[in-house]
């Protein structure tokens, strides 16, 4: 954290601008910013020198990438993933920050499991991190104990998925929703529509049921209908929600595009891998493109992307969620939901750059600046005087294969596997300190617990 740098060469991108300039960094904080001609020679250097220079080399700045959606896997599933080994890969892929799940093994139901969790961060994840609270149908009480200031919200499974936390039992919603203090984040899925499609795909193929059946089990009508019950719980309490993973064009009808994310009260994100895969890949991928929810139709894919660009999804996230490929290799049924993606979510955005379907702007807004403002996190998120240091930077320029060298995910593998990226992350600066070095991780520093201004 003692480090000083000061960033030259530099394309910088915020807040909707794209402009030439200079960073420096003191103490993990970014503590001036020159633009253009100021940014000529060294006259308007704050402090009194010492500072490293970093040349950028005409490479992009960006704020880091946050993530407000992952599955690190530990405690309980580590075989999977953890807390070190996944915050690598985020790092390495530009993200500084991330908010992780409470399906663990046990699943974190308690505060003490809660700090419990938070200590293993701070002592391993190379990331800045937060950890949802989970909510049972009977630790309600509990729950609403999280802390707004330090606990990035409250997690409701409304869909059963990994850990089967599903919360069904209304008077329990109406408690949650009622009094919670904090954001309530909802996995909508509906429970007795997937049971039902289950029960006639298990009766028609058994253990024969193929991938492709995903997204008609786990189908458009469970989404709707599990996405309206929660905004209109929402509605009906004042909650600030937010609903994850959004999959279907239908659901896109119950969010408003008219409103920044700062001043809305019900907030929806779309996933990289539903605006990346649509229901015509399972053939080619198979499992590994087994989510909940379920990828879905072109035509889904192709209004989530148009619902990113006219703000009704307010935000980017990953549900990065890693199984080993021996898992992931079961038939349909036994087969766990979920993958890695954490550390190609910002390439993978890039790439649709690269294709003229969004602006680097854009990207950052829906990456950074957005997870910042629908969580009201404490000075991150932004490239701005007095805010943490938290930065990327990116060649559009440099080719990146992903392949068996390059996967960093302990599970070692990816449904990118084979795709060739046409940017490169090269360098993370988490709080400052240099943490990911053109392939090389500088690991005597971790990341920090993310504080929320509520």
């Amino acid at each position: 954290m003692g480090d000083k740098w000061h960033i030259i060469n530099a394309n910088i991108v915020n807040e909707g601008e794209e402009f030439r300039g200079e960073i420096y960094i003191k103490d993990g904080v970014i503590e001036k910013i020159l633009h253009g001609k100021a940014a000529e020679g060294d006259k308007m250097a704050p402090g009194t020198g010492n500072y490293v220079v970093f040349d950028a080399e005409n490479r992009y700045v960006l704020p880091g990438v946050i993530d407000d959606q992952v599955h690190f896997r530990e405690p309980g599933l580590t075989h999977k993933g953890d807390i070190y080994s996944e915050s690598r890969a985020a790092v390495a892929g530009g993200t500084t920050s991330f908010m992780d799940m409470p399906n663990n093994k046990p699943p974190i139901l308690t505060l003490e499991l809660l700090e419990k969790k938070y200590k293993l961060a701070a002592e391993k994840s190379l990331a800045n991190y937060s950890f949802y609270m989970g909510a049972s149908n009977e630790n309600a009480a509990e729950a609403l104990k999280a802390d707004p200031a330090s606990v990035c919200g409250i997690k409701i499974f409304l869909g059963s998925s990994t850990g089967n936390m599903l919360v069904d039992n209304i008077n329990t919603l109406n408690t949650l929703f009622s009094k919670s203090r904090t954001l309530i984040a909802v996995h909508c899925e509906d429970e007795g529509i997937i049971l039902r499609n289950t029960e006639i795909f298990r009766e028609k193929y058994g253990a024969k049921t193929p991938m492709e059946a995903h997204p008609l089990i786990r189908s458009s009508d469970a989404c709707y209908k599990s996405t309206k019950m929660a905004v209109k719980l929402a509605s009906i309490y004042n909650t600030r929600l937010h609903v994850l993973h959004v999959s279907t064009a239908r659901e896109l009808e119950l969010f408003d595009a008219s409103r920044p994310p700062e001043r809305k009260k019900i907030t929806a994100e779309v996933c990289v891998h539903h605006l990346w895969f649509n229901s015509s890949d399972y053939a080619r991928y198979g499992s590994k493109i087994k989510w909940n929810p379920a990828i879905k139709t072109k035509e889904d894919q192709e209004a989530l992307f148009n619902g990113l660009l006219s703000n009704k999804l307010d935000m980017v996230a990953t549900d990065h969620a890693p199984h080993t490929l021996e898992e992931k290799s079961a038939t349909y049924f036994r087969c766990p939901s979920g993958g890695p993606m954490v550390q190609h979510s910002l390439q993978a955005m890039l790439e649709f750059y690269h294709r003229g379907k969004i602006s680097l702007a854009k990207i950052v807004e829906k990456m950074s600046h957005a997870p910042a403002q629908c969580f009201n996190i404490e000075k991150r998120g932004y490239i701005r005087e007095g805010y943490k240091a938290d930065l990327t930077v990116v060649d559009l320029n440099r080719k990146t294969e992903v392949n068996g060298n390059t996967i960093l995910y302990k599970c070692g593998w990816s449904p990118f596997e084979g795709y060739v990226f046409s940017s490169s992350v090269t360098h993370t600066f988490v709080n400052g300190h240099l943490a990911w070095n053109d392939g090389k991780f500088d690991e005597s520093e971790t990341g920090e617990r993310l504080l929320f201004n509520r």
